[in-house]
């Protein structure tokens, strides 16, 4: 980060912390008499940990803890109540889908795959299919995998790509100069790294919370198949949007004269690096498609057979998507690398290193969710945005939280502006009388937009460490595509949420 983000970063924490009690002191005399004193409390617990969130005051996880903890010092809920949504099915999916995750990155199986797909011959050879195919991979990949481990992951292979065109437009080897191609594919790593993990509930942690809240607070359940089959539409949409948006950012195949041959041998080379298949990937891989499989049974098993079938109440009670993923992970546990050393395919040590974190943060944003129902805070929010904003149809309101959700993830994580958004989304749909979840959707989906600036995505701020990426290219990119991904999110869900009977 440089000197001037730098301070810019401690200023606003400095801010936030002097600014969040003084908020919270502000809302709770405002509230005076218009709640009831659980509701007020909450709205100013509500309203210190918004400002922290925004700022980063505190570590994320630690503001959303604070949040809990607060509410039961002050009366609102009992720990047992509180402390709930800690232990919920969603934070198994969670620990589940990280240690996958984990393993995937520690064998390095997200790696070989990348550098096998883009090594297939109709694609390693032409920079305009090579731009493509680090947008495809970056989107597979991070379906499954965190955004930011996808892009790191993905990083050294892009820059050793440019370092090689950069020597086929005789300018040398590797370059911190940054040209419309190197800036062109840095921007697709780091975008398609985030939209990609819409695509699967585990893909993003706004996913799960988004799930999460739906099931809890306006008692809809979203399977995995019936997430996919929402999400997969609007991704491809998205992912061509982003292609041919950076395309006309001026990357063209004339920069690049001659390199397909070097491309082609960059890539071999690297793949020869990897050497066979480990016993580790092939563990990975085996965990990987078991995961797969058990989440997405039930979905297909509902297609083809009737409602009443006992192999569908089964696969409910027995397999949920949380179990699919400990059943996955405890084989990792199990799998061996080799058996006479009792060396297996995962360790403690190595299942340790997932982003409790997020989990903890996931933990906390439920557990203030449901509290703001309860007390009646949610259903006053509500009334009073619907009343200043006009917004009264199901569509307006849903346009409303994806607009929300994309502005509030520019200055804060997508985790945390899942779970500020919402529960409002929830609250103004329910104020309005419509259905919550188009509205929950859309306020999930926008969180996971915000690609204005280098602090709005660890992706961002990846890619533009590199020095390939001018900060006015990233900014007028990240505008556009917000915009796109906006009008897409919004009339995908006014397609498909009423094919899958959910608006």
């Amino acid at each position: 980060m440089s000197e001037v983000g730098s301070r810019f970063e401690q200023s606003r924490k400095t801010c936030g912390m002097v600014v969040a009690p003084a908020v919270a002191a502000l809302v709770w005399m405002r509230l005076d008499g218009s709640l009831t004193p659980a509701g007020r409390s909450v709205s100013a617990i509500l309203a210190m940990v918004a400002v922290l969130w925004v700022t980063e005051a505190l570590p994320l996880p630690v503001t959303g803890i604070l949040g809990v903890v607060l509410c039961i010092l002050f009366g609102v809920a009992d720990a047992k109540t509180a402390l709930a949504p800690f232990a919920d099915p969603i934070v198994f999916l969670f620990i589940g889908s990280f240690m996958l995750a984990r393993a995937m990155t520690l064998h390095q199986l997200d790696r070989r795959l990348a550098l096998g797909f883009l090594s297939l011959r109709f694609i390693g050879g032409n920079t305009t299919r090579v731009l493509a195919g680090l947008g495809l991979v970056s989107i597979l990949i991070s379906m499954w995998v965190s955004n930011t481990a996808t892009t790191a992951m993905m990083l050294p292979v892009t820059l050793g790509i440019v370092s090689t065109l950069n020597r086929a437009r005789g300018k040398g080897g590797a370059t911190s100069e940054p040209w419309p191609y190197a800036t062109g594919v840095m921007i697709m790593i780091a975008y398609a790294a985030s939209i990609g993990g819409i695509g699967t509930p585990v893909g993003s942690p706004p996913n799960l919370i988004g799930i999460g809240l739906i099931r809890s607070l306006a008692h809809v359940e979203i399977s995995f198949f019936r997430w996919m089959a929402i999400a997969i539409p609007m991704l491809i949409v998205m992912g061509l949007a982003l292609f041919f948006m950076i395309r006309g950012m001026g990357i063209t195949d004339r920069e690049t004269p001659g390199a397909a041959h070097d491309l082609e041998h960059y890539l071999h080379e690297e793949r020869e690096a990897l050497g066979r298949w480990t016993a580790g990937e092939i563990n990975t891989l085996a965990a990987f498609v078991l995961a797969i499989t058990l989440w997405l049974m039930p979905g297909l098993l509902s297609l083809a057979l009737p409602k009443e079938h006992p192999w569908l109440a089964m696969c409910e009670s027995r397999l949920p998507e949380a179990v699919a993923a400990i059943v996955a992970a405890l084989f990792l546990f199990a799998a061996p690398l080799d058996w006479k050393q009792r060396t297996f395919t995962l360790t403690w040590e190595d299942a340790v290193q997932i982003d409790w974190g997020t989990i903890l943060l996931f933990g906390g944003g439920l557990s203030l969710g449901t509290l703001m129902f309860k007390t009646g805070v949610a259903e006053a929010m509500g009334s009073a945005i619907t009343g200043i904003l006009g917004a009264r149809s199901l569509w307006s309101i849903t346009a409303t939280c994806i607009g929300m959700g994309i502005i509030i993830s520019e200055a804060t994580s997508n985790t945390a502006a899942a779970n500020m958004i919402c529960p409002v989304a929830i609250a103004l749909a329910q104020s309005a009388g419509v259905n919550p979840v188009p509205p929950a959707l859309g306020a999930c989906l926008g969180a996971s937009f915000g690609f204005m600036l280098p602090v709005s995505t660890p992706p961002n701020a990846i890619v533009y460490s590199s020095r390939l990426v001018p900060l006015s290219k990233m900014i007028r990119a990240g505008v556009l595509f917000d915009i796109l991904g906006f009008f897409i999110v919004l009339i995908g869900l006014r397609i498909l949420c009423p094919l899958m009977g959910l608006s």
